[in-house]
C-alpha cells in the first residue's frame, strides 16, 4: 500500500518527471487497453475515425443538391429515399466518428472501407447487392464516384458510422493542415 501512495504522490507533484510518467501512462492505457477494449466492444479495428477531408460536407442541409450527381440516379435514388439516412447534414472536416461493425450493410448508411487510398474513405453507400458502391455527399468537390468506391466487398469493410462528435479532431488535424495541399487546408 505504501508504493501505491508512494506513486500517487509522485504523480501529483508538479514536476517535468511526474509529466513525462503521467503521459507514458496515459498512452499506455490509452494503447493497450482503451482502444482494443473499444475494438473488442465495437467489432471493428477502427472504433474511432477522424474526418480528413470534405467529401461529406453539405453546403446546405438535406439531399437536394447532392442528388443531382448522375450516380443517384443511375443506383435509383430519389429524395424520398433519402429521408430515413442517417447523418442528414452530413460531416464537417475534424468530426470524429464512432465506429461500429459492418453488418447488413444498407443503401443511405455511412460505410467506412479501405478503399486503396493511404487512409480509410468514409462515404455513403449508394449500391448494396452482391458487391457495394459508395459516394461522398459533397457536390462541389465530388460529383462522380473515384474508382475504389464503384465495387467495394465486404473484405474491404471496416466500419460503419453510428454516430459523430463535432469538430473534436481538429485537436489532432491541427498539427497536419501546414503540410496539406492549400486548396485541402482548412474548413470546408
Amino acid at each position: 500500500m505504501k508504493i501505491i501512495r508512494g506513486a500517487y504522490d509522485f504523480l501529483k507533484k508538479d514536476t517535468w518527471s511526474s509529466f513525462i510518467v503521467t503521459l507514458v501512462i496515459a498512452f499506455i492505457f490509452i494503447k493497450f487497453i482503451f482502444f482494443p477494449g473499444l475494438s473488442l466492444v465495437t467489432g471493428t479495428s477502427l472504433p474511432l475515425v477522424i474526418v480528413e477531408s470534405c467529401s461529406m460536407y453539405h453546403y446546405e442541409n438535406g439531399f437536394e443538391k447532392i442528388l443531382e450527381s448522375p450516380v443517384y440516379a443511375d443506383n435509383d435514388i430519389t429524395i424520398d429515399d433519402t429521408l430515413d439516412w442517417d447523418f442528414q447534414n452530413g460531416f464537417s472536416k475534424g468530426d470524429v466518428i464512432f465506429v461500429v461493425g459492418a453488418k447488413n450493410i444498407e443503401i443511405g448508411e455511412v460505410l467506412i472501407f479501405n478503399g486503396g487510398a493511404a487512409y480509410p474513405l468514409i462515404h455513403r453507400v449508394v449500391r448494396a447487392d452482391a458487391t457495394y458502391s459508395t459516394k461522398g455527399d459533397n457536390y462541389k468537390t465530388n460529383n462522380n464516384q473515384l474508382s475504389s468506391e464503384r465495387i467495394i466487398t465486404e473484405s474491404q469493410f471496416i466500419g460503419k458510422a453510428l454516430f459523430k462528435v463535432p469538430f473534436v479532431g481538429w485537436a489532432k488535424l491541427i498539427f497536419f493542415e501546414p503540410g496539406r495541399s492549400p486548396g485541402n487546408r482548412g474548413f470546408c
